[in-house]
């Protein structure tokens, strides 16, 4: 499957790139600067394309004539209002384009916690944060309001680098926990997660979650 991803280099992204390429995919890498890549691992199944998250028709040439384009895009701290543009730029370019899905590395702030209560609304959930899981929450309205083949996948409330296990627990709207009340994840198996999905879709149209 010829795979587009956006946001490749980062700790998320950069599972999701190796997971992908472990399953024998065909992966292009979307950056901004490709020459800052130089020194990357070479691969004959992983490409290097040019592309601005923030320009539509950048999206739409650099993700033409692939199936899948994933976008694990994280904006920095202050810069959070960004997500929104680039949920409605990945939306418009990847419309035209034509390809036939989007999947979003997504935030864990707007699952329930309890009915009826946001993750991010409970006491303990980190005031320094809560910008940023409103912005993701704001941009999972404009993915639902779209009319392409969107999944969000929303990590848990803890996403690190850790094993890659192959062993979670699947969910929809409510965070999931452990016996201890934790809700946590590796950033290998939540990128195992991903590329199930995109090789056995269950979530079109759709939001979920994965945790241990």
């Amino acid at each position: 499957m010829k795979i587009a991803i956006f946001g490749a280099t980062g700790t998320i992204g950069s599972r999701i790139l190796k997971e992908a390429l472990r399953r024998e995919h065909e992966v292009t890498m979307i950056v901004r600067d490709p020459s800052k890549l130089a020194e990357a691992t070479p691969n004959e199944r992983l490409h290097v394309k040019s592309g601005d998250l923030l320009m539509p028709q950048s999206v739409a040439e650099a993700a033409a004539g692939h199936e899948v384009v994933i976008s694990a895009y994280g904006p920095r701290f202050g810069s959070e209002d960004e997500l929104l543009e680039v949920a409605r730029s990945l939306v418009e370019g990847v419309k035209k384009a034509q390809v036939h899905r989007l999947i979003i590395v997504g935030g864990a702030g707007s699952l329930e916690a309890s009915p009826g209560v946001l993750l991010m609304d409970t006491p303990g959930f980190p005031e320094e944060i809560k910008p940023l899981a409103r912005a993701h929450a704001k941009a999972l309205e404009i993915y639902q309001a779209s009319d392409i083949d969107w999944t969000y996948l929303s990590p848990p409330a803890v996403i690190e680098p850790g094993d890659r296990t192959g062993m979670f627990r699947i969910g929809t709207t409510r965070v999931i926990l452990d016996e201890l009340d934790n809700s946590r994840i590796s950033a290998e198996d939540y990128a195992v997660a991903l590329l199930d999905e995109i090789e056995d879709a269950q979530f079109i149209r759709e939001r979920f979650t994965v945790a241990y």
